[in-house]
C-alpha cells in the first residue's frame, strides 16, 4: 500500500511540476537572437543568430510612450513588444502590450491568447475587464480597474477590457510568452477564411442563418 501511495504522489508530483513549467522553454544560452532566414526548415521559436554577433539593438524597442491611434471600429488599439519586434526575446518567454482605449466605450474585444497568461496594469484612466472560464462553468470574473490597479488573465481564457470612463484609458500588459498569440472571437468564428458552413453558426449560435451571413460578410471584409 505504501508502494501505491508513493507512486500516486509521485504522478502527482510530476504532474504539478508539468503545470508549473508550462511556459515557453527555458534558454539553454544567455540569450538567442531571432532571425529571420528560415529557408525550409522550421523549429518552435526562432533561429538564433550568432551570440558574437548581436548588438544592443537586438534588446531594444522604442516609441511605447507614443499612444496608439484608438480612430477604428472597436475604439483601440495594442502596440505590442513580443520577438517579431524584439528580436532579444527569443527563448526568454516574455513579452509586452502596449493598449489604448477611445472614451466612452474603447473595446479591447473577446480574445484569447493560446500560449500565455497575461498581468496587465492601468496607468490612465477607468477600466472594466473581464475573463470567462472554461466550461461547464463558464464562470465570469469582472473588475472595474483605476491607475495603478494590476489584473490577471489566465492562459487560454477568453477575456476582454472595456473603457467605461470620460478620458483615455491606457494600460500595459506582460505575458509569459515570447509570442503569445491572440485569437479574437468574433474575427475567428464569422472572419474565417474560407468561411464557416452558416448552418453551423446558426446552431451554435441560434441564430437566423440571414443574420450569420450578415455577420459573415462584415467580419470578412474587416479581416481580408
Amino acid at each position: 500500500m505504501k508502494g501505491v501511495q508513493f507512486l500516486v504522489a509521485f504522478v502527482l508530483l510530476a504532474l504539478a511540476s508539468k503545470l508549473v513549467s508550462a511556459s515557453d522553454p527555458g534558454p539553454l544560452q544567455d540569450f538567442c537572437v531571432a532571425i529571420n532566414d528560415t529557408k525550409d526548415v522550421f523549429v518552435n521559436g526562432k533561429f538564433c543568430k550568432d551570440p558574437k554577433l548581436a548588438t544592443a539593438e537586438d534588446f531594444f524597442l522604442p516609441g511605447l510612450n507614443i499612444p496608439g491611434n484608438t480612430s477604428n471600429q472597436v475604439g483601440s488599439m495594442v502596440n505590442p513588444a513580443n520577438v517579431q519586434q524584439i528580436p532579444g526575446l527569443n527563448t526568454l518567454g516574455i513579452s509586452l502590450v502596449r493598449i489604448d482605449y477611445a472614451p466612452y466605450g474603447g473595446l479591447n474585444p473577446p480574445h484569447t491568447h493560446p500560449c500565455a497568461t497575461e498581468i496587465l496594469v492601468v496607468v490612465e484612466g477607468t477600466l472594466s475587464i473581464s475573463f470567462v472560464t472554461s466550461n461547464t462553468d463558464n464562470r465570469l470574473f469582472t473588475k472595474v480597474l483605476y491607475p495603478g490597479d494590476v489584473f490577471i488573465f489566465p492562459e487560454g481564457m477568453i477575456h476582454f477590457q472595456f473603457n467605461i470612463g470620460s478620458t483615455n484609458t491606457v494600460a500595459f500588459a506582460a505575458l509569459s510568452s515570447q509570442n503569445p498569440g491572440v485569437i479574437t472571437i468574433a474575427n475567428a468564428v464569422f472572419g474565417s477564411d474560407p468561411a464557416i458552413n452558416p448552418d453551423v453558426l446558426a446552431n451554435a449560435f441560434q441564430l437566423d442563418q440571414n443574420i450569420v451571413k450578415q455577420l459573415q460578410s462584415r467580419f470578412w471584409w474587416d479581416n481580408n
